[in-house]
C-alpha cells in the first residue's frame, strides 16, 4: 500500500486528524491541565508534570509492559494511540494492561518509509509508539527531525529503544515474579519491578517507583515501595 493510502486510511478514523486540522480543538480527545496526558497513578511519580507532557520525546526501554501503560489512561480518556515497528506486540496484553483498543491503530512494520511513516503519525496521533526498527537505533539527524516535529505538533512519541536528545529515559530493573512458591508450584500473578526516570530540565534528579506490572489484576499497580521491603527483609 502507498503511503499517501496509509495516512488517507488513519485520517479517516473518526477523532484522527492530520497536521492542518490541528489548529482546531477536538472534543474527542481530552488532556489534562497544563498539556500533559494523563497516565495511571502509579506511574504519575516518575513523570515531572505527573504525565505525558505534549511536545516530548520518551524513550522506554526494557519493558514493553511499561510502554503500553503509560497509553491506558490516555486511551481510555480519548485520545489516540499509533505503535509502529513492533509486529510481536500482544493486543490481548494492551487491553489487560488498560489500553482501549478502539483507541488504537497498529502498523507493524512500517517499511522502508520509517521517516514518512512516523511524521504522518505525530501529525494526527495524540501518542506516537515506535518500536525497535532500526538495528543501529534512529540516526541523530533524523532524530532531531522528528523531535522538532513532536514539539509541534504537541504529541507525545514514546521509543522503545534509545532516542538521541530524549526528554525523558524510563528503564526497569530488579523484575521478580510473584505467585510461585519456594518449591516451584503456584501461577504467575504479577511482576514487581523499579522503573527509574531521568531526563533534562526538571527531570534531571532521577526518579523510581515500585511497580507490579502487570499487577493483580492485569493493569499496572503500585509495588511495595523499596525501603519497606528492605526493612522486612532484615526483620525475616
Amino acid at each position: 500500500m502507498a503511503l499517501a493510502e496509509a495516512v488517507a486510511g488513519l485520517t479517516a478514523i473518526p477523532g484522527v486528524r492530520t497536521a492542518a486540522q490541528l489548529t482546531t480543538p477536538s472534543s474527542e480527545t481530552p488532556e489534562s491541565p497544563g498539556g500533559t496526558l494523563a497516565v495511571a497513578s502509579a506511574l504519575a511519580g516518575l513523570l515531572p508534570a505527573g504525565g505525558l507532557r505534549r511536545g516530548t520525546t520518551v524513550a522506554v526501554t526494557g519493558s514493553a509492559a511499561l510502554v503500553l501503560a503509560l497509553l491506558a489512561e490516555a486511551t481510555q480518556a480519548g485520545s489516540w494511540a499509533a505503535i509502529t515497528g513492533m509486529p510481536d506486540l500482544g493486543v490481548a496484553a494492551a487491553a489487560e494492561l488498560g489500553v482501549d483498543l478502539d483507541r488504537l491503530a497498529l502498523i507493524p512494520d512500517p517499511g522502508a518509509e520509517l521517516a514518512a511513516v512516523l511524521a504522518a503519525l505525530i501529525d494526527g496521533f495524540d501518542l506516537v509508539v515506535l518500536g525497535p526498527v532500526a538495528p543501529q537505533g534512529v540516526q541523530p539527524q533524523l532524530a532531531r527531525r522528528l523531535t522538532g516535529r513532536v514539539r509541534n505538533r504537541g504529541a507525545v512519541l514514546l521509543s522503545t529503544a534509545p532516542w538521541p536528545g530524549a526528554d525523558l529515559e524510563l528503564s526497569v530493573s530488579a523484575r521478580r515474579w510473584r505467585g510461585i512458591t519456594a518449591d516451584g508450584f503456584g501461577y504467575l500473578q504479577s511482576c514487581e519491578l523499579v522503573a527509574t526516570s531521568r531526563g533534562r530540565g526538571a527531570a534531571a534528579r532521577p526518579r523510581t517507583a515500585s511497580l507490579l506490572l502487570p499487577g493483580p489484576g492485569g493493569a499496572v499497580a503500585p509495588g511495595e515501595p523499596r525501603t519497606a521491603r528492605r526493612l522486612a527483609e532484615v526483620a525475616g
